[in-house]
């Protein structure tokens, strides 16, 4: 697991519920080099090994959030995107931001039901 960026935890249990926070494409503990697309990838990769971590996979997650620092580049995530998860498609914003840490392109959030 990459290290945090910033003062807060990567996944945390809530009862039945992980909560995963904003992940944007670190790997080897940089951002990685590409195009938005590349950044999804990696972006949903990193919410995978955290869910992964605590027993869970991608097909728990329920609701994403995704961060774009540029809404041009909605099409190229959105095809990364569903490559990422594959026929499990949770619910999911899509929201234009300023900026992201790093200068990120992207960022994903997820939350994931574990628990009945």
């Amino acid at each position: 697991m990459t290290k945090p960026v910033g003062p807060y935890t990567p996944v945390v249990r809530a009862g039945e519920w992980l909560v995963c926070s904003g992940q944007v494409a670190l790997r080897d503990g940089a951002l990685i080099e590409g195009d938005a697309a590349a950044q999804t990838t990696q972006a949903v990769a990193n919410v995978k090994a955290l869910l992964e971590g605590e027993g869970a996979s991608l097909e728990n997650v329920v609701k994403t959030t995704v961060f774009l620092a540029d809404m041009t580049d909605y099409a190229a995530m959105n095809t990364a995107y569903m490559e990422a998860f594959g026929d499990h498609r949770p619910a999911r914003s899509a929201l234009g931001v300023a900026a992201l840490p790093l200068g990120a392109r992207v960022e994903v959030e997820a939350w994931a039901r574990v628990g009945e």
